[in-house]
């Protein structure tokens, strides 16, 4: 099937979308020195601060994924935009503590659908043999967004102040979102049904969502990417305080070394995005081109990521972190990808929102646990240190659940045969002729 025109415009867009939405959220990590400092928190103050981002996450992902399955994903995209540029704002002047938390809070609820909802816009303009690379584009924007904003924002934080880098990702998201009102567009495919009776498949267009969510495919790529992106969220919120307070470096150092993970990322994404397409169009199993191919750098990379305490010297610390959390990054390039293989097109959007939604609940969880260890050890380096081991194992944890759970064929013929079975007798003897 050929990809209609304009397809890549929208998919560039929405790369620059998903770079302002993760510049958004690394923020907050690169600037926690000088905030901790200007406000007197704690490691367990900053780490509340650094979770409360994803308190209403998930929630807000859930519900507006339901809307996208009714309204068009062009108008959603810029509301969600909309939201997160003006919510930036009052960071500009003098802000409490209160303030702060409940901004964060709201760009938390605003920030939840976003990459959900970018990926089901974007399917509407790739079909399904085509949307591995599209999906790794969607996750390279997260990538470079931080290899991008974070020395420039760092820059801001060093010569001006953390106030003015909160309101710089405010004037850069109001212009995104002006350009997308007049470029954006929704998606003109929809997905072939996975049986060639189509008329029984009108009759026949949804399926319960327990049948999905229950499906071991779903199961497992939420615990794989759960895994992940506990390493993710403390990427965003404690590698840069590590950098500074454990290991020593300068806060205009710390700007560009806390790039490094995220180049690492960059490139283990698109890597696997284009081996995992090639091999699909190759005709091998989403089995082994989408989940074993995401699974098994996972837990190769919380393997190095145990690796951290027992290992001396900054730089090797570093080296091992970077290397070990960029390997996580397959896992979000295959994920959703696998579940548009057996989730009807009138679900979709619901289904990857609920997905994102479960998984993302490890960033309620990892930055409070990780400020409560560092609080709780006799050093800084010991606190961080026990909190990279947590993290390694449960990333060790994730990839191997996605190995042994994600098997999206098997699911898609589950899913297919209750459809069918669905359909009255007579409507499908209707349907075959």
């Amino acid at each position: 099937m050929e990809t209609p025109k304009g397809a890549w415009t929208v998919a560039a867009m929405l790369f620059l979308y998903m770079l302002v939405n993760f510049a958004d959220k690394a923020v907050v990590g690169l600037a926690a020195v000088p905030i901790m400092k200007e406000m007197g928190l704690s490691p367990k103050d900053y780490g509340a601060l650094a979770s409360s981002f994803f308190l209403l996450f998930s929630v807000s992902a859930i519900a507006v994924g339901f809307v996208a399955n009714r309204k068009p994903t062009r108008w959603i995209i810029l509301v969600l935009a909309l939201a997160w540029a003006l919510v930036q704002f009052p960071m500009i002047g003098t802000v409490g503590f209160t303030t702060l938390l409940v901004c964060r809070i709201l760009l938390g609820m605003g920030e939840g659908p976003a990459a959900s909802v970018a990926l089901h816009a974007i399917y509407k303009w790739f079909p399904d043999e085509k949307r591995t690379i599209p999906t790794a584009i969607l996750s390279q924007g997260a990538a470079v967004g931080v290899i991008v904003a974070l020395p420039l924002l760092n820059l801001i934080i060093v010569d001006f102040s953390w106030h003015w880098a909160f309101g710089a990702l405010g004037i850069v998201g109001l212009c995104w979102a002006a350009v997308w009102y007049f470029v954006g567009a929704e998606g003109p495919i929809e997905d072939k049904p996975p049986i060639q009776d189509h008329a029984v498949e009108a009759l026949s267009d949804r399926v319960p969502y327990a049948r999905i969510l229950f499906a071991p495919t779903f199961i497992g790529s939420v615990l794989a990417c759960f895994g992940a992106y506990w390493a993710l969220s403390l990427g965003l919120t404690w590698f840069t305080p590590f950098v500074v307070k454990a290991l020593g470096y300068s806060q205009a150092s710390a700007g560009w070394i806390s790039t490094l993970p995220w180049v690492m990322g960059a490139v283990t994404v698109m890597l696997a995005g284009w081996i995992s397409q090639r091999l699909v169009a190759r005709g091998v199993p989403t089995r082994i081109s989408r989940a074993v191919l995401g699974s098994v750098p996972m837990i190769a990379g919380g393997l190095l990521v145990l690796l951290v305490p027992m290992v001396s010297g900054s730089a090797l610390k570093i080296a091992l972190l970077v290397i070990g959390g960029g390997l996580t990054g397959p896992i979000y390039v295959v994920c959703a990808p696998m579940l548009a293989e057996f989730t009807p097109i009138a679900q979709r959007g619901a289904v990857i929102a609920i997905f994102g939604a479960i998984y993302t609940l490890a960033g309620v969880a990892a930055p409070y646990l990780n400020g409560s260890l560092i609080e709780g050890a006799a050093t800084v380096l010991e606190g961080y240190q026990r909190g990279y081991m947590v993290s390694g194992s449960i990333q060790i944890a994730g990839g191997i659940a996605g190995l042994l759970l994600m098997w999206p064929a098997a699911d898609r013929v589950r899913i297919m045969r209750h459809r069918i079975a669905r359909v009255p007798p007579v409507a499908a003897r209707l349907g075959r002729a």
